[in-house]
C-alpha cells in the first residue's frame, strides 16, 4: 500500500528525479511539476500529504505558491517545504512568515530530505498541545499554569515575555520561527516586543537557563527553534 502522497514542485528535471528516486525507495507515493501553475493545478487536484516547493519556478514563484495554497481553505493545512539555493536568507524568512513548515537548502542530501519530510508529518500527525499542558523536556519543566518553569527542579525567575518566548518554542520543538512570527505569538506586557527586541529576550532567557539554554537555538538570518 502506497505511503503518503508527495507533490515536488521543481523545474529542475534532475533534482526532481533524484528526489523522486529516493522518496519511491522509501515507500512515498510522488507526483512531480515543472512550474508553479502547474503545481497548483496538481494540488488542487489530487491533495498532498506534503509539498516539496522549489522557490525559484518560472512563472508563478514558489512564494507565491505557497501563499495560494495558504489562501485556499481546501489546501491551508498541507505542510510545504521549501527548497532554495544557499544565501536567500530574505526568501526563506519571507516563505516561513507565508506558512512553510521548513526548508532545505541546495545542494541536499536526499537523506535529509527524507528526515525533514518525516519530522514535518510527524508535527501534523500530533495533536495541539493544551495550552495549559506542563511541558517537560528533560530537566526543563514548563507550567503555564503556574506561570512556573524549573530547571532540575530549581525555579527560574522569569518575566512575563521571556516565559511566553520559552513556553511557545517549547510546545513546537523542531519548528523554526521568524523574528516577527515570535512577536505575533508573544505580547509582552512588561516590555515591548519587537523584532529586534527578541534577540535581547532571547540573550536573558539563554543566560537564566544557564546550561539548560542551549535547547533555544538559533538558525542564522531565519530566527529561533526549540532543539528537538
Amino acid at each position: 500500500m502506497p505511503r503518503e502522497h508527495v507533490l515536488i514542485i521543481e523545474d529542475e528535471e534532475d533534482i526532481q528525479e533524484i528526489l523522486r528516486y529516493n522518496l519511491e525507495k522509501e515507500g512515498y507515493r510522488v507526483t512531480g511539476a515543472g512550474s508553479g501553475e502547474e503545481g497548483l493545478g496538481k494540488v488542487r487536484a489530487d491533495l498532498p500529504d506534503i509539498v516539496l516547493l522549489d522557490l525559484m519556478l518560472p512563472g508563478v514563484d514558489g512564494l507565491e505558491v505557497c501563499k495560494a495554497l495558504r489562501r485556499d481553505h481546501r489546501t491551508e493545512n498541507i505542510p510545504v517545504i521549501m527548497i532554495t539555493v544557499k544565501g536567500d536568507e530574505s526568501d526563506i524568512v519571507t516563505g516561513l512568515e507565508l506558512g512553510a513548515d521548513d526548508y532545505i537548502t541546495k545542494p541536499f542530501s536526499p537523506k535529509v530530505v527524507i528526515a525533514r519530510i518525516r519530522a514535518v508529518l510527524r508535527r501534523k500527525a500530533m495533536q495541539p498541545r493544551d495550552k495549559d499542558a506542563v511541558i517537560k523536556v528533560d530537566d526543563i519543566v514548563i507550567d503555564p499554569v503556574r506561570h512556573r518553569v524549573t530547571v532540575k527542579g530549581k525555579p527560574l525567575e522569569l518575566t512575563y515575555t521571556e516565559f511566553s518566548i520559552l513556553a511557545h518554542l517549547a510546545r513546537h520543538p523542531g519548528w523554526v520561527f521568524t523574528r516577527y512570527q515570535i512577536v505575533d505569538a508573544v505580547r509582552g506586557m512588561d516590555y515591548p516586543v519587537s523584532d529586534r527586541s527578541v534577540d535581547v529576550q532571547i540573550v536573558g532567557l539563554r543566560k537564566k537557563l544557564a546550561s539548560a539554554g542551549e535547547y533555544i537555538e538559533t538558525v542564522r538570518g531565519v530566527g529561533y527553534r526549540f532543539r528537538e
